[in-house]
């Protein structure tokens, strides 16, 4: 099996997983992955996250937020993380997957969103084997590397490495690293692409569907209110 595309039909659904259902990925943990094509930034995904913890409740849990919390809540761990940026290292896979794990376990739901994760085979591999689960499926959000760009250079966050030649740099880097993990899933049927260059309210219109279709066969019963 391969991506799944969606197409243009859309669905309005509110979810109510049972917390304690037992058909979850693992343990009843549902977990959904979100990547992009041809790179993270400006890609929506930034939006679309908060829309399904909205509508969804699911939890959004972001690698990056979560390295950053570490470094600023002042911990041995978290100097070791600031330290390894100054040096322009990366910090490992086991340390960025341990945060997430400590992230889950702490949560009062056993429902989650992953944002811009795993980057990398190294973090694929190595969340199956700490975390001892696999995604649901993976919302692979699919933006071509021009609308990229022109979203990055007009989103005015202040950022100095926001010109077109750094851009494509970091955009290339990303896309080479994160290709691998796509592939990985979409050779087990668990990735579901979705055009990200259109309106938010459309992309989010099939985002719902996505997650009403997986998880309503999934659980075997009825577990979705239309509205």
């Amino acid at each position: 099996m391969g991506i799944i595309d969606c197409d243009n039909a859309s669905i309005s659904c509110t979810l109510n997983l049972n917390e304690d259902a037992s058909e979850g990925t693992s343990n009843g943990v549902f977990c959904i992955f979100v990547l992009v094509f041809s790179g993270g930034p400006g890609s929506g995904k930034g939006t679309q996250c908060p829309k399904i913890v909205e509508h969804f409740g699911f939890t959004h849990l972001c690698a990056g937020d979560l390295l950053q919390a570490e470094v600023e809540s002042g911990s041995e761990n978290g100097k070791m993380i600031e330290q390894f940026k100054k040096e322009g290292k990366i910090v490992s896979s086991e340390v960025t997957v341990k945060l997430l794990q400590n992230a889950m376990q702490k949560s009062t739901t056993k429902k989650f969103v992953i944002d811009g994760f795993p980057r990398n085979e190294e973090n694929r591999a190595a969340f199956e084997n700490i975390v001892k689960i696999q995604p649901d499926f993976v919302l692979f959000f699919d933006c071509s590397q021009e609308e990229l760009i022109r979203r990055l250079l007009n989103r005015n966050q202040g950022r100095v490495d926001d010109n077109i030649e750094t851009i494509s740099k970091r955009l290339r880097v990303y896309f080479d690293s994160t290709l691998p993990v796509i592939d990985y899933y979409s050779s087990r049927g668990k990735v579901h692409k979705i055009d990200a260059q259109r309106p938010v309210e459309e992309v989010f219109d099939d985002v719902k569907r996505v997650i009403y279709k997986h998880y309503s066969q999934k659980q075997g019963i009825k577990t979705f209110t239309l509205i």
